[in-house]
């Protein structure tokens, strides 16, 4: 049996060591860049979310007062019926004026 000495390497071997050391930290410090990134989207999403969720209670308790919806409607159209009595009236008017 031949006798194995520890700690001796060649070159090549070297070479491939310290290439795994340097790919193994860049792998980690990819990780931890993408985990980075991850946690920083998630955290956008949820706040974004919470936006959404306070946008969506308000208008809940915008239309919660649909009630008055009818009557705004009905006051709206009697105003452009005297309106238009008026347009009319005057339309008349200004005709029998001008002749």
């Amino acid at each position: 049996m031949g006798t194995l000495t520890l700690g001796t390497l060649t070159s090549t071997e070297e070479a491939l060591w310290w290439g795994a050391i340097i790919g193994g930290f860049v792998v980690v410090l990819t990780v931890a860049a993408l985990l980075t990134i991850l946690v920083v989207l998630v955290r956008t999403i949820e706040q974004r979310v919470a936006q959404i969720r306070e946008t969506l209670t308000q208008a809940a308790e915008n239309t919660s007062n649909t009630a008055l919806i009818e009557e705004t409607a009905a006051a709206v159209d009697a105003v452009l019926e005297e309106g238009l009595k008026h347009h009319l009236f005057l339309g008349r008017v200004l005709e029998k004026v001008r002749s």
